[in-house]
């Protein structure tokens, strides 16, 4: 059942973006460049193994997300609604990485830090299906390519504020804020929590200002048997819409391709090339810099040439210039 459009004022759009801001701090800090790279070489055995822990973590995150998400979107379709989905994973989410501030720098809490990091994970990217698909529904068609550029452009630049005042208040300094130590990494640890309350707290004006979607009115047990069966049915018709088939293919492995060097970029960094965890934060400064000009950039060329030539250039451009780090 289609419910009606209910395009959101400036103020919607701007918290809805917002949102990009808040929760742009958890891959950013947690998968990349901090609490990754901290687990490899501060939790597990060593990093070689640290390491392998660390995809597997992710994989396994990966493939919940895979199998459930399909399932619940479908059921989100039936209902209607999309902000109390996105207001559990993030609740979630928050939680979960707040629970990292309890992972010390030994062995026996490889496994603790693996469950609350990946069910982070798994929220987050459970959370940014439901935040992604309210957006057809709040702008209109001709500024949904641009007001999703700009929401990117904030999400890196919420990364950046984040990753900057991690450097500055916890990791940098020799006196980290809020009386927080540097005994059992307490001070790494702290990030954590800095990410579950940026998260938590700038995620909230979504929730308040952001229209969403009006009820079906079909209720829950109804919606789940409707969701599935409408699922099950996409599924059986897929082969009779092979271009959606090669698009959710090629989809696949871009996006797969894209969270394979958001997990392992901080890791590789300081394994292969050395890097401090300051120089780490530093490095992830300028990636974001950079980033968050690309999103905003790129914003328009979308609502310009459309969004499948504008994937075509930046895949181009990313496997060109990742190409020269070879060299």
């Amino acid at each position: 059942m289609r419910t009606p459009r209910t395009f959101a004022n400036r103020k919607g759009l701007i918290s809805w973006a917002l949102y990009d801001w808040a929760n742009s701090a958890f891959p950013t800090v947690i998968i990349t460049f901090i609490f990754g790279t901290y687990f490899t070489q501060g939790i597990a055995v060593d990093e070689i193994t640290g390491t392998s822990q660390w995809g597997y973590g992710m994989s396994v995150s990966a493939i919940f997300v895979a199998v459930l998400l399909p399932v619940l979107g479908a059921i989100a379709d039936q209902r209607g609604p999309r902000k109390p989905w996105l207001f559990f994973f993030t609740i979630v989410a928050v939680v979960a990485t707040a629970c990292l501030w309890f992972a010390k720098p030994d062995t026996n809490y490889v496994l603790m830090a693996l469950i609350m990091a990946g069910l982070a994970n798994f929220a987050f990217e459970a959370g940014v299906v439901f935040y992604n698909s309210m957006l057809p529904d709040i702008a209109p068609n001709k500024r949904i390519g641009r007001i999703s550029g700009w929401s990117w452009g904030a999400g890196y630049a919420g990364g950046l504020c984040c990753l900057s005042l991690a450097l500055i208040g916890f990791v940098q300094t020799e006196e980290p804020w809020f009386g927080v130590d540097k005994i059992d990494a307490a001070n790494i640890r702290a990030t954590t929590l800095l990410v579950a309350l940026w998260f938590l707290t700038f995620s909230m004006p979504l929730f308040f200002l952001t229209p969403d979607k009006k009820p079906t009115g079909i209720k829950v047990k109804a919606a789940v048997y409707s969701g599935i069966r409408t699922l099950i049915k996409t599924l059986k018709q897929a082969r009779h819409h092979k271009d959606l088939a090669r698009y959710l293919l090629a989809r696949m492995i871009y996006t797969d391709g894209l969270n394979t060097l958001f997990a392992f970029g901080g890791i590789y960094a300081a394994g292969t090339f050395g890097f401090t965890f300051t120089e780490l934060i530093q490095f992830g400064i300028a990636i974001n810099v950079t980033s968050g000009i690309g999103a905003a950039t790129f914003a328009w060329i979308d609502d310009w040439v459309g969004s499948k030539k504008t994937i075509i250039i930046s895949i181009t451009a990313l496997t060109i210039l990742s190409t020269l780090i070879l060299f």
